[in-house]
């Protein structure tokens, strides 16, 4: 199976993927470095992958796109923000993309929003909304670690990381947050990428 893991993060998702050729797209080259540490066999472009998805899906038989979440996400309300932002609308703009030109199994994740959704997930599982063309009601949630939003040291980062089984040296503060936990909280738990590719490779 030719898969597109699009916003590949460190690869939480990916972690436990077997049986398949993997292209990974991540626009932080930070990010991707250690993406390719960690999967060395995956094919990984430091690049858009908004327009990566645009340009190439019809080179893969699966996608998998977890666009960025912050402006979205009920944290952007909470009372000590004091900055507003608009949605980011690529999360819809690529639901609508996928449901209507790519004829391969697909899933798009984000979190559960500040708003009501403009499209419906095909299912929420913990703190994720899922869009995709894969039943999805067999999914299994996996429990959090306590504290897990709270986690903002380096303590907590191999708290995190020996929950998700990805380990790295490197300390990487995503975007404007200077918390070494960020990037891990943003993964898909390994467990729940596996329960999806084993159905979608059915």
């Amino acid at each position: 199976m030719r898969v597109l893991n699009l916003y590949a993060g460190v690869g939480g998702n990916r972690k436990l993927w077997e049986n398949c050729d993997v292209t990974a797209v991540e626009n932080d080259e930070r990010i991707a470095s250690v993406y390719k540490k960690l999967y060395p066999y995956d094919d990984v472009v430091v690049g858009d992958a908004h327009e990566y998805l645009l340009e190439h899906s019809d080179d893969f038989d699966f996608v998998w796109t977890s666009p960025p979440c912050q402006t979205h996400s009920r944290m952007m309300k909470a009372t000590r923000h004091r900055r507003r932002e608009y949605p980011d609308m690529s999360l819809y703009q690529q639901i609508i993309f996928l449901q209507n030109f790519f004829k391969g199994k697909w899933i798009v994740e984000n979190v559960k929003p500040y708003y009501n959704f403009l499209i419906n997930p095909t299912r929420i599982i913990g703190r994720h909304a899922f869009w995709s063309n894969i039943e999805l009601s067999f999914v299994e949630d996996v429990k959090r670690p306590q504290n897990f939003i709270n986690t903002a040291n380096l303590e907590g980062k191999k708290a995190l990381m020996d929950w998700l089984g990805i380990h790295f040296e490197e300390v990487i503060y995503y975007g404007n947050n200077h918390c070494p936990c960020q990037i891990l909280r943003n993964c898909v738990h390994p467990l729940i990428g596996k329960q999806v590719m084993d159905f979608a490779e059915k």
